[in-house]
């Protein structure tokens, strides 16, 4: 996949089925960092979850690094994480 194909695929995900499927992006990972809040006893921002999303992504490329679909999600993440 290039890199053009890489970014507009993790475009259309985080607009289009993603947002269908889980509700608009930013909603969803407020109620993560409530939920990891609670797990974790202290508090945890949205912009932390969006950090963290990437690293379990980067955590899987360590062992998959051909895995495109990761490189796509730390692409999205990203996107959203630069909004917040």
């Amino acid at each position: 996949m290039k890199r053009d194909e890489i970014l507009e695929t993790a475009k259309e995900l985080i607009n289009g089925p993603r947002a269908t499927a889980y509700g608009e992006a930013f909603d969803n990972h407020e109620r993560i960092s409530i939920l990891w809040s609670v797990l974790l006893e202290k508090d945890i921002s949205v912009s932390q979850v969006y950090q963290c999303m990437v690293a379990v992504k980067l955590a899987r490329l360590i062992v998959t690094p051909e895995h495109e679909d990761s490189w796509v999600d730390i692409c999205g993440y990203a996107a959203l994480g630069g909004e917040d």
